[in-house]
């Protein structure tokens, strides 16, 4: 059966793929996709994550979610993503509307809804996800697990520590870290290794209309170098499908919320502060190759 997930996102060129895959791939059923301000702000997001649905034909719903942290000021990340947040192609203009309630409330009626509990993937900032479980905490149990792009136990790519996703809102992190909900982190220490490698940008023009577009975005995107261009979101899926393909390690994740360590996600990983109790299953590396032809699998049989 296929998984049952609900993407909460800030498309975003790397978010673009995730959405993608998430909308075709037959192991999948995405039941609502809900935007959060991050990469750009959430307006744009809404419209992108619309973009997309309407580009594939899917009456998937969306809906538009917090335009600013919980506390700390919001900082975009245009200089990577672009002023529109998916530059590079031109998409249908004639889009649906989002759903008239907003993210927390769409994920309260889906996640109580559910006939079983669902799998969360957060791939932006998680105020839409902190903002649910203090808004509505009940729906914590009908929750499966939280598959969350964000974190690093090593180098940041916003500061020396921190990751972009929770330095956009560490307090909405340490919320969701805090939940008791079962949380797989896919980080920095992953998605800086499973890099799209020249070989496979150049093989993605020829795998119809989703590699097409795909390409046109990625080649507007202010992220990667000469070997490759990370495309953090898209291992969330991947992990969600070929958990053989990760090393992880348990461990308990702490947030920091303030000084020049705000957004640092600092794991124990001697298991000497919190009683050998973990939150969190981090992954610490991945297989880049499997990665990578997987990846073009996906989207070659999207044609």
């Amino acid at each position: 059966m296929p998984t049952k997930i609900i993407m909460d996102t800030d498309p975003g060129i790397d978010d673009a793929a995730a959405i993608t895959i998430a909308l075709n791939h037959p192991d999948f059923d995405l039941e609502l996709i809900t935007t959060v301000a991050g990469n750009v702000t959430v307006d744009k997001t809404t419209l992108n994550a619309l973009k997309l649905t309407r580009f594939f034909n899917s009456t998937v719903p969306v809906a538009g979610g917090a335009p600013q942290p919980l506390i700390k000021p919001f900082e975009d990340a245009v200089r990577v993503h672009g002023v529109s947040g998916m530059p590079g192609y031109d998409f249908p203009t004639d889009l649906a509307k989002p759903l008239p309630e907003t993210a927390v409330e769409a994920l309260r009626d889906h996640i109580m809804a559910a006939e079983e509990p669902i799998t969360l993937v957060p791939t932006g900032a998680y105020t839409n996800i902190a903002l649910l479980f203090k808004t509505y905490p009940e729906v914590k149990a009908h929750i499966k697990e939280i598959i969350a792009m964000g974190g690093t136990l090593g180098k940041g790519n916003m500061t020396s520590a921190a990751e972009f996703n929770v330095f956009t809102d560490p307090h909405a992190a340490e919320i969701m870290y805090q939940a008791g909900v079962p949380i797989t982190m896919v980080g920095l220490d992953v998605t800086m290794k499973a890099l799209l490698t020249p070989a496979t940008m150049q093989k993605l023009p020829t795998l119809g209309r989703t590699g097409t577009m795909l390409h046109a975005l990625f080649n507007h995107y202010g992220d990667g170098d000469k070997t490759g261009i990370p495309m953090h979101d898209v291992n969330t899926l991947f992990y969600l499908l070929h958990p053989e393909a990760f090393t992880t390690q348990k461990m308990w994740i702490d947030v920091q919320t303030d000084g020049p360590a705000n957004g640092e996600t600092v794991g124990d990983i001697r298991g000497a502060y919190h009683d050998g109790k973990t939150n969190a299953t981090v992954c610490v590396d991945i297989d880049a190759r499997a990665f990578n032809a997987w990846f073009l699998d996906t989207v070659a049989a999207i044609g």
